[in-house]
């Protein structure tokens, strides 16, 4: 006990300041004594940032965003480039920094000085907090349109057909942030954030801040239509098909897809008295099966169906499971004809789950729900360079650790297993040296990517 009372109160006067040494010891190793000091200026933990500043170096995403910014500033008093500031934000945020503060922390890391390129002690958190503040509605706008650009030329050629899936989260605020409204579904002040990403290759097609509510359904045919029309001026030949949950089942986008041969829409629908009268014989086949036989039931039956505001009919597909838990009826809504109602549901509907796990490596792994800024549109930034390192991260992935077992990795892992990597670094006048452990978990995948990169430079 004694022990625990001296280990205790030298503590707290390590905490209080008194007593500050440079040399720790540690348990011993054998018989010889370990000592542990905070030395070497030259190590950095992230050495796995330089895999993705070769992928920003291949697509130039950072330099695009950083072209959008009006820079305000008096040119006589800048030290840290627009570019400098968004390459090192980004890199951080990619290696689980995601706060500005941590840019006092880590403005003399090795491995970011070289990602911002940039020699010189690199910005510090006011600093960084100010560039949040200095982007324009106009300058976000473009921004946003820099994320759709990147990923169609993500593309190496057309696509017969991307599919956007479309889906809402929630970002808790904790202070008084613009257009933070109260959101009864989670009894909370939050932000609801909209996320797209295409379907079948987890590719981000853009991130936009909303308010705290969900999304009416002409907000929604708003927003959906302009980036659709849009996609289609790049591409004319490709199929597009929104999917989504009911919220985004709007009557507005409905009667505008009837008149595109090249749009088409998976949403699901709430239910009603209508639908469920419809579905009834189905329902009641199903309760019946499940009280005969006592086993899970589920049954799928599609019909046509015109609410009183459309303009035209839709194809409903009716998903009706009965067990000891009771009978669940579900319901979409889809302009789709020509594929099997268990098909068009299981294969097409449900396939829309992918994207709850990419907002999880976007909102969880990056932190992008720290809405911190006190401006709306500081904090759609904010959105901005998160989506921005999930976009340089899914790029490795998928181009380069394509075949390995990181290609489907959740970004936690990329995280853990190659960006938190020790990297000794060494600028010199006429080349800098970057030195990696001789034996570690990943390394043949920097000695694969490093290679691959170095043919491409070629």
């Amino acid at each position: 006990m004694s022990k625990g009372r001296k280990f205790c109160k030298s503590n707290q006067e390590i905490h209080q300041g008194s007593f500050a040494p440079t040399m720790f010891n540690l348990s011993d190793f054998g018989k010889k004594k370990v000592e542990v000091s905070f030395t070497n200026e030259r190590i950095s933990n992230d050495g796995g940032l330089l895999l993705l500043n070769e992928i920003e170096n291949q697509i130039g995403l950072i330099d695009k965003l950083a072209s959008c910014i009006v820079d305000t500033r008096h040119q006589s008093y800048i030290d840290h480039s627009i570019e400098s500031m968004l390459k090192q934000r980004i890199m951080q945020i990619a290696a689980g920094y995601e706060d500005a503060n941590d840019c006092n922390t880590m403005r003399d890391d090795g491995i970011l000085k070289i990602c911002a390129g940039k020699q010189q002690t690199l910005a510090s958190q006011p600093t960084m907090s100010r560039l949040e503040n200095l982007a324009s509605a106009r300058d976000l706008y473009r921004m946003g349109k820099v994320l759709v650009d990147s990923f169609v030329s993500s593309y190496n050629k057309v696509p017969s057909v991307i599919i956007l899936d479309c889906d809402d989260t929630s970002a808790l605020v904790y202070g008084q942030q613009q257009l933070a409204l109260f959101n009864n579904y989670y009894g909370d002040h939050c932000y609801m954030p909209l996320h797209i990403y295409e379907g079948l290759s987890g590719k981000l097609v853009t991130t936009v801040l909303k308010p705290g509510r969900r999304s009416k359904s002409f907000n929604v045919f708003s927003f959906t239509q302009k980036l659709i029309e849009y996609l289609q001026q790049q591409w004319p030949q490709t199929l597009i098909i929104l999917r989504g949950d009911g919220h985004f089942c709007s009557k507005e986008f409905m009667d505008w897809s009837q008149q595109k041969k090249k749009v088409r829409f998976i949403t699901g629908i709430t239910s009603n008295p209508v639908l469920n009268r419809l579905a009834a014989t189905t329902i009641q086949s199903a309760e019946r099966q499940y009280k005969q036989y006592g086993n899970p039931v589920k049954m799928y039956h599609s019909f046509e169906y015109k609410a009183a505001s459309w303009d035209y009919r839709q194809r409903v597909i009716a998903k009706v499971e009965v067990s000891q838990m009771g009978t669940n009826v579900r319901y979409i809504v889809s302009n789709i004809r020509n594929v099997r109602t268990k098909a068009l549901y299981e294969n097409g509907y449900c396939a829309r789950g992918a994207a709850e796990l990419r907002i999880k490596d976007h909102k969880t792994y990056l932190r992008s729900d720290r809405m911190s800024c006190n401006s709306f549109l500081a904090n759609q930034f904010r959105l901005f360079l998160h989506s921005a390192a999930y976009v340089l991260i899914h790029t490795l992935q998928n181009e380069v650790l394509k075949g390995t077992e990181f290609c489907k990795s959740t970004m936690k892992t990329i995280q853990l297993k190659l960006i938190k990597v020790a990297a000794r670094v060494k600028i010199m006048k006429t080349k800098v040296k970057i030195e990696l452990p001789v034996s570690f978990h990943s390394k043949w995948v920097f000695e694969k990517s490093f290679a691959m990169f170095e043919i491409i430079r070629t």
